[in-house]
C-alpha cells in the first residue's frame, strides 16, 4: 500500500510558521500518487516561491498515497490530516496555512478545522454543490479561479465562497481573468498572490 509523505521545500533553523502545499489529482483513482505527475511538477513554483517568501517558513508539498479523491473516502483528506499531524511533530504549534490547487484546492477546505490551520490558498479548487462550509466558521480563506477554467467551475468556487461567508467564514474571491486550470498564462500573477496570501494569513 502506497504511503503519503511530505517533500521539503524548505527546512529553516528556526521554523515560526508552515506552508503546506497540496497538489491536484483525479476524481477517482486508487493509482499511487508521484511526484514526476503533472499536478504535483506545477505546484513546485508556488512551493519555491512560498520558500522565498520569508526565510523562517518551512514549506513542504504533499505527495497523496492515491492520486484521487475516491467518493466517500476522500482519500487526500485523510493524507492532508496525517500531514498536519507530522508538521506538529516535527516543528510544534506552528501556524499552517494550506495552499492547494483543484483537488488539493477542494482538500485545504475541507480540513481547514484543523487547529493548526490559520488559513487556506485554494486555486481553481474542484468544488461540488454538496462540499460543506459549516466547519469554515471564523476561518480565512482565498479562492481564486481562471475565467477561461473549463476543468473546475469557477461559478462553483464563488457560490461556495458566498454559502461559507453567509456561515461565518472569511473567504475571498478572486476572478483571474484570462487564465485557465494549468495556471500558466497568468503563472507570476497566481505565484504572488498565492504567496501574498499565505504570508498575510500568517501575519495576523
Amino acid at each position: 500500500m502506497p504511503e503519503a509523505a511530505l517533500a521539503p521545500y524548505s527546512s529553516p533553523a528556526e521554523v515560526t510558521a508552515v506552508a503546506l502545499v497540496l497538489p491536484g489529482g483525479r476524481a477517482d483513482s486508487f493509482e499511487a500518487a508521484m511526484p514526476s505527475q503533472l499536478t504535483a511538477v506545477r505546484m513546485r513554483p508556488f512551493a519555491r516561491a512560498l520558500a522565498r517568501a520569508d526565510d523562517r517558513l518551512a514549506v513542504a508539498m504533499l505527495r497523496y498515497r492515491y492520486r484521487g479523491w475516491n467518493g466517500p473516502e476522500a482519500s487526500p483528506t485523510v493524507d492532508a490530516r496525517w500531514a498536519l499531524e507530522e508538521v506538529r511533530r516535527r516543528y510544534g504549534d506552528v501556524p499552517v496555512v494550506l495552499v492547494g490547487h483543484s483537488m488539493g484546492g477542494r482538500t485545504s477546505l475541507r480540513v481547514a478545522d484543523e487547529p493548526a490551520v490559520v488559513g487556506v490558498v485554494a486555486l481553481a479548487p474542484w468544488i461540488t454543490p454538496d462540499d460543506p462550509v459549516e466547519h469554515l466558521a471564523g476561518r480565512r480563506a482565498l479562492i481564486a479561479h481562471g475565467n477561461l477554467d473549463f476543468v473546475t467551475s469557477p461559478r462553483a468556487s464563488r457560490r461556495f465562497a458566498e454559502r461559507a461567508n453567509a456561515a461565518g467564514a472569511r473567504i475571498d474571491y478572486r476572478l483571474i481573468r484570462g487564465d485557465n486550470h494549468a495556471m500558466l498564462l497568468r503563472a507570476r500573477r497566481w505565484h504572488r498572490l498565492a504567496s501574498r496570501a499565505a504570508l498575510s494569513y500568517l501575519a495576523r
